[in-house]
């Protein structure tokens, strides 16, 4: 991939992950990366709608994975997809918590391990400093 290509990704997602919403200039010890939504051993698609800005926590996460199944219906839940869904519809914040507001939105939460103890904590740092 091209570093014209990471430049365009980068700017797209305003320098934070598309996932979890964590700002690069915040997390200055991690390095963000460019990663593929629809996984390479599924597609092999490295165009810029198939890649998003991704933190090393939610990537390495997210993984190969499509899906995952619902805690409570056990049924399989398509995960986010940047690309085509809108952030806002199945997120939100309370405090420093990210909580999914649909199924989609829940999955990729529990997932991606979004309420990990470590991430909660970088979030209440970052907004007790205005930085989140």
């Amino acid at each position: 991939m091209d570093v014209a290509i990471r430049q365009f990704v980068r700017g797209r997602a305003g320098n934070r992950c598309e996932y979890c919403r964590l700002p690069q200039a915040a997390a200055q010890y991690l390095t963000f990366h460019v990663e593929h939504i629809l996984a390479q051993q599924h597609v092999n698609d490295d165009s810029i709608h198939n890649l998003a800005l991704a933190c090393p926590y939610c990537n390495r996460y997210k993984g190969p994975n499509l899906a995952t199944v619902h805690p409570d219906s056990r049924e399989l839940v398509r995960l986010f997809n940047p690309r085509t869904d809108v952030w806002a519809d199945h997120f939100e914040f309370h405090g420093p918590l990210m909580v999914g507001r649909t199924p989609v939105g829940i999955a990729t939460v529990i997932l991606l391990k979004m309420n990990d103890v470590e991430r909660v904590e970088m979030r209440a740092e970052l907004l007790a400093t205005g930085e989140f």
